[in-house]
């Protein structure tokens, strides 16, 4: 079997869990909705976010921001993807970990844009707080870009401490 099908397959799976979550809370829940998960630490809200992670550059109505936002996450799954494709067991895709966290970013990126282009906005639920400190609202898509950019730094400074010892 090819490494490239698993790959791929991955970032289907998290593209579409991703999509059936978006879906699930458009659905089921109001923007005034909050349902407290565990008292305290994990709510689930509805709100809408343009601009990219953390809110970035959500103010204002500028429509280059689209533009920009679109442009960049069209760049980073075409980059990703190219990675993933190569067949070669060489590179930023050569071990089991950074495949994975590459087809994460992959599927990520790929629900943020799908909602940014059909809904000019990508829908987090996603609420975290502990005491007095608030997390923004995340999704899963989002989800899929810090994990997966987390295992392939973590793969990447495995391999540096390989090649030293």
């Amino acid at each position: 079997m090819s490494r490239r099908l698993p790959a791929f397959a991955l970032a289907g799976v998290w593209f579409c869990l991703d999509r059936a979550t978006k879906l699930l809370v458009q659905a089921n829940m109001g923007r005034e909705d909050v349902f407290v998960v565990i008292p305290g630490f994990f709510n689930l809200i509805y709100t809408e976010n343009r601009g990219m992670a953390f809110s970035l550059l959500s103010e204002g109505e500028s429509e280059w921001r689209s533009f920009f936002l679109i442009g960049l996450t069209a760049l980073v799954l075409a980059f990703v993807a190219c990675i993933l494709w190569q067949s070669s067991p060489k590179g930023l895709a050569a071990s089991g970990l950074s495949r994975t966290g590459l087809s994460l970013v992959l599927g990520g990126a790929l629900g943020n844009l799908y909602d940014r282009v059909v809904n000019g906005a990508v829908t987090d639920f996603l609420d975290l707080y502990v005491a007095g400190y608030h997390w923004p609202a995340f999704n899963v898509a989002d989800m899929g870009l810090t994990v997966g950019t987390a295992l392939v730094i973590v793969d990447l400074w495995r391999s540096r401490h390989r090649e030293a010892a």
